[in-house]
């Protein structure tokens, strides 16, 4: 038996798989990005690894946007 969802659920359901990892992005990033300043203070040739490390759960966002394309591209 298959499910199709119309009407407002998809967008809805696209919304909050984008929004799941936009926030948990901009939480992590609040904690790096604070303790990374405090390293560089102390410590400047340490800078490009605060760097890295600040970008990574920028991954979250694009995992958020990929599933949230996946489910308004398989609507049928």
């Amino acid at each position: 038996m298959e499910v199709i969802m119309t009407g407002w659920e998809v967008p809805i359901g696209a919304a909050i798989a984008f929004a799941g990892g936009a926030i948990a992005t901009g939480i992590a990033q609040s904690k790096i990005g604070a303790a990374g300043a405090g390293t560089v203070a102390e410590r400047p040739e340490s800078a490009g690894t605060v760097i890295v490390l600040e970008a990574i759960p920028e991954t979250l966002v694009i995992l958020g946007f990929v599933v949230a394309a996946m489910i308004i591209i398989m609507v049928e």
